[in-house]
């Protein structure tokens, strides 16, 4: 059973054909007949769990939220990206590759996440973001965990080669850029 469809209420946004959602039943936060956010397709919004986009949120190119996630504010999410577990991705926070496989993900802005992309033995896109205890954590690939144990899985997946160095240098420049200021 679908959860939700596209409504005729439409936008053009950055060269993507944009449709405002509607709730056709009752789903965790979000009541039948429900007006949603903006998505280019139907395959940016899964029709399974709660996950949801709200308000003035746009989704588009081949993103996909999923599971409990939820989009809202003016945030923007595109490209390759999948946004999925309970992550929550909100304000004025724009990205193309947010919270791939993370269960506690809470984007709230520009600041709170950095992508790398290009690096490692897959080339993959690598998410760094402030968690919900204030911390940083990691989205690269299936792995999903705190900074630390991206370094400790880097150090014994890519021991003494050339991706272990480059992670883990760009694990210390991410540390760096979410120091708390003051510290």
């Amino acid at each position: 059973m679908k959860k939700f469809e596209l409504t005729g209420e439409s936008k053009i946004f950055l060269g993507h054909k944009l449709f405002r959602i509607r709730a056709l039943i009752s789903f965790g936060d979000v009541q039948e007949g429900d007006v949603g956010g903006y998505i280019e397709n139907e395959k940016n919004l899964s029709q399974d769990g709660n996950a949801w986009v709200y308000g003035n949120a746009k989704v588009y190119g081949n993103a996909k939220v999923c599971g409990n996630a939820k989009v809202y504010g003016n945030a923007e999410v595109y490209g390759n990206a999948k946004v999925s577990g309970d992550a929550k991705v909100c304000g004025n926070a724009r990205g193309s590759g947010l919270a791939e496989g993370c269960e506690t993900a809470e984007v709230y802005g520009d600041a709170d996440y950095a992508t790398v992309h290009g690096f490692g033995s897959e080339c993959r896109t690598t998410t760094f973001f402030r968690d919900k205890n204030r911390g940083v954590s990691v989205s690269c690939g299936c792995f999903s965990g705190t900074l630390d144990e991206f370094c400790e899985k880097v150090k014994r997946a890519h021991r003494g080669t050339k991706h272990e160095r480059e992670y883990l240098a760009i694990a210390d420049l991410m540390e760096k850029h979410f120091e708390e200021d003051g510290l």
